[in-house]
């Protein structure tokens, strides 16, 4: 008996290609970009290229990831960016070099390495929690508590640094030791070598995966986004699942700062600006539901690598930045309106 030309493809149907293009549609979106900016323009796709789009986004994904479990809890972080500063501002400080000349504490000793990150990473804890508290505890909307914060945040930051009568000055001169988790790599010289900074972002994208898939948290997390008045008549602690993601945010924005900071060999109060809108964008069009209860760990990378890829593509390009930034705008509204659609329909 003769085969079927879907057997003899395996069976692949057009049903089956469908289901394949919708379950992967971010991906094959993402995949689409690269090959037609590669063919518009070859040297894209070279490796430096290439792994100047990962090193940024690296930075990016973890700030994402952060703003993507406060998103998948129906809440919205809007300090995120400053946030990122703040830890950027404070980390850089205390690993200055020594011989300096502008160095913001002139007296103080060469720290320790960890000294700076535990720092940056503190700061963004304390900022994560007070935000989870205020809208656990407090009830105030996430979008009021994190827009307060923001201006805070960018007030403290900015007092950091400022130098009266001079101003906010840049913080510069950086330790190597400092700045390699930024720009160095790890692996046999002249051979393989992975850059630190992809790295890192690789193992907090493994851990971020584990917590909302593998954890008890992970689990409350999707319920309370998903009904929160279901998830307390299961028993679920809705606050304290509210101010642990916001908690963990907060850790992620100020590793972020870190890393930010290590890989530009410095910091000024103006770093993280409008990171919290591309964080929150890149989401999105992960597939993290502005509407609470869905995402995924991997659609955030997906997301973020589209972001990059684009804005990379179109400086490659030689397009205006102004028209980079209407093109952004643009997908950020498209991918919302397909999300409002998407949930009006399961409603």
């Amino acid at each position: 008996m003769g085969k079927s030309a879907s057997d003899m493809l395996g069976g692949i149907t057009p049903r089956s290609v469908r289901e394949f293009s919708s379950r992967n549609a971010i991906v094959l979106v993402l995949f689409g970009i690269v090959i037609i900016i590669g063919i518009l323009k070859p040297s894209f796709l070279t490796l430096e290229n290439v792994g100047n789009i990962l090193r940024i986004s690296s930075v990016r994904a973890i700030i994402a990831l952060g703003a993507s479990g406060i998103l998948i809890s129906k809440g919205v972080d809007l300090s995120a960016g400053r946030t990122v500063g703040l830890a950027a501002v404070i980390s850089a400080s205390l690993i200055q070099r020594s011989d300096y000349a502008s160095k913001l504490y002139p007296h103080l000793p060469d720290l320790p390495l960890l000294i700076p990150i535990i720092a940056g990473l503190s700061v963004g804890l304390i900022v994560g929690a007070f935000n989870g508290f205020v809208v656990a505890h407090l009830k105030v909307p996430p979008f009021i508590t994190t827009l307060g914060t923001m201006i805070i945040v960018w007030g403290a930051a900015s007092l950091y640094v400022d130098r009266p009568p001079m101003g906010a000055q840049p913080l510069g001169g950086l330790r190597a030791d400092f700045t390699n988790l930024g720009s160095g790599s790890l692996g046999f010289k002249d051979v393989f070598a992975i850059p630190t900074i992809i790295l890192i972002a690789a193992v907090i994208l493994g851990f971020y995966w584990i917590m909302l898939n593998k954890t008890r948290l992970g689990k409350n997390l999707y319920a309370v986004g998903g009904n929160c008045d279901a998830a307390i008549v299961s028993g679920v602690d809705v606050k304290k699942t509210l101010i642990s993601v916001y908690v963990i945010a907060g850790l992620l924005y100020g590793l972020g700062g870190v890393l930010l900071a290590a890989r530009s060999g410095g910091a000024t109060n103006n770093y993280g600006n409008m990171y919290e809108l591309d964080a929150i964008a890149a989401c999105v069009i992960g597939g993290v539901s502005t509407n609470g209860g869905i995402g995924t760990a991997g659609g955030v990378l997906t997301g973020v690598l589209i972001f990059e890829v684009l804005n990379n593509g179109l400086v490659v390009l030689g397009v205006s930045a102004y028209w980079q930034q209407i093109a952004k705008g643009l997908i950020i509204i498209a991918a919302v309106a397909l999300d409002i659609r998407k949930y009006t329909r399961k409603r």
